[in-house]
């Protein structure tokens, strides 16, 4: 009997839903992991994705491969809505070849990005893939670079966000870190360039997918993830979440949210939390969580260079880049990894109109053999770099030290800060007031009859002229000393005044930050 034109639609909608069939689907499952398809349905909004591309096949007629031939070739490409805002979204069906990309399969989700710059949308992947499909040789490497080229083109004009939920080796790896965001899955997802059996073969090394490229590691030490969960279902929960804090696009501004939390609210723990002794640590998450709306902050790397930390919040009900110095690591010192890692965030934020809050206790960059010779001057001055270029409303917050050039890396007054605040209990001086003491007094010192009472003395004397933030605000580079407790109050209203804030930088094809 032969079937009619709406039964074979039917038949062949069925068949792109089995991806690579039952068996395949079941053997998804006891790894752990969701489908491409259940991924795609439990991160957008319940009904709201529409399929494209679903009755796609590979051109491949080498190896017999011609005999095998599935829909959709291995990837669920398509929009949707997230929070009733559209998203364009691919998910790699590893069912499906392994997940491999082919020619067709490239093309598939080049499409997916041609149609979000088009629209001004977001862009989600959602990887598991074993690679490039080897049949296809190099047809399915220039898939790849088609897919680099359009993440490069769209980077600054659409977020874009990977998630990593199985294998992603090879070539495969640079499409996520072209985009903005990673998010990897414990003990199902891996990012490597190389796998095991060649890291064997060439350095003779014996090393898992999990220690090469598991999501601890990129988490802990090469900070290529952002974000890091406990399954499929965490990660795609934490893409909402930050996709609630980003526009569509890069000239749309961030979604306000109403909050019932009083942007009057005054504070009274923060008058306390700086230790009176300079040299004690805190730890200025806490200050962030009693600033912000709700004290719900969105920590970005949060295991990575933990001498610093960024992230998004809320205050008043606009969105923020939070970036802060902490103290309760290394001092708060800035290094090769904080200076990255800071950097790029501050530019993420100024392409896409998210305003940029510094909370600043920092003693200066981390000093030593291993920082100069791996490049601290030039990484450190990526962060400067990306302070000085950004034209978003920048507010910054002088809790305690702000010592050297890395007071005016922080989102200084020189570099264009819009709003910068102190706390009585900061410091804001060329360095720490013994090492002052020591370099300008040196001979008083050795001429004296008691050294060390003449030392101490003119560490006294140093700290009552330069430790405290009135020097600063004398000369107009702090505009005001400000009671911890009203931080909240007067961001809030700093927000507000500034939300239409106009600046441009020169005109240009773009500049040469120090990579």
């Amino acid at each position: 009997m032969t079937e009619s034109p709406i039964e074979r639609l039917e038949r062949l909608r069925r068949e792109s839903e089995q991806g690579g069939g039952a068996d395949r689907i079941a053997a998804q499952h006891a790894k752990g992991k969701l489908t491409a398809r259940e991924r795609v349905q439990f991160l957008v909004d319940d009904g709201s994705f529409v399929e494209l591309d679903r009755f796609v096949t590979h051109r491949c007629a080498d190896f017999g491969m011609e005999q095998q031939k599935f829909q959709g070739d291995g990837v669920v490409t398509g929009h949707a809505r997230i929070d009733g805002r559209p998203i364009y979204v691919f998910s790699q069906d590893f069912t499906v070849f392994g997940g491999s990309l082919s020619e067709a399969h490239a093309a598939k989700i080049c499409k997916i990005l041609d149609q979000a710059m088009k629209t001004g949308v977001p862009v989600i992947g959602l990887c598991d893939s074993g690679g490039a499909r080897i049949q296809e040789g190099v047809v399915s490497l220039g898939g790849y670079a088609d897919i680099f080229l359009r993440n490069t083109l769209a980077s600054g004009v659409i977020p874009q966000i990977s998630c990593i939920l199985g294998p992603c080796a090879g070539g495969a790896v640079y499409s996520p870190a072209l985009t903005d965001f990673v998010f990897m899955a414990e003990r199902t997802s891996y990012l490597h360039i190389t796998g095991p059996d060649v890291v064997k073969a060439v350095t003779h090394e014996s090393v898992t997918s999990e220690q090469l490229g598991g999501a601890s590691v990129h988490a802990e030490k090469s900070g290529v993830a952002h974000f890091v969960a406990r399954d499929d279902r965490e990660c795609l929960a934490q893409v909402r979440e930050l996709l609630s804090y980003l526009p569509l696009n890069n000239l749309e501004d961030p979604p306000f949210v109403a909050t019932d939390d009083d942007p009057l609210r005054r504070e009274a723990r923060l008058d306390s939390l700086v230790p009176s002794d300079s040299a004690k640590p805190y730890d200025m998450k806490e200050a962030i969580r009693l600033i912000v709306d709700n004290a719900r902050f969105m920590e970005v790397q949060r295991d990575f260079a933990r001498n610093i930390i960024i992230g998004f919040a809320r205050l008043g009900g606009r969105a923020a880049g939070i970036i802060a110095n902490q103290p309760a690591h290394l001092a708060g010192c800035l290094d090769i990894d904080a200076s990255v890692k800071a950097g790029r965030f501050v530019r993420f934020c100024d392409a896409f109109n998210i305003p940029i809050i510094t909370f600043e206790d920092v003693p200066g960059f981390l000093p030593g053999t291993a920082q100069e010779h791996a490049g601290i001057i030039r990484h450190g001055a990526k962060l400067l770099y990306a302070y000085c270029e950004a034209t978003v409303p920048k507010l910054t917050v002088i809790t305690r030290k702000a010592y050297g050039g890395a007071y005016d890396v922080m989102a200084s007054k020189h570099i264009r800060a819009d709003l910068n605040l102190a706390w009585p209990s900061a410091e804001i001086a060329v360095m720490g007031a013994e090492g002052a003491a020591k370099i300008i007094f040196r001979r008083e010192i050795a001429a004296a009859a008691d050294p060390k009472a003449e030392e101490a003395k003119k560490i006294a004397e140093y700290r009552d002229k330069f430790a405290h933030p009135y020097h600063a605000a004398g000369r107009g580079y702090i505009d005001d000393v400000i009671e911890p407790s009203s931080t909240r109050p007067r961001l809030i209203a700093a927000l507000e005044l500034l939300k239409n804030k106009r600046e441009q930088n020169p005109p240009k094809k773009h500049g040469n930050i120090p990579l």
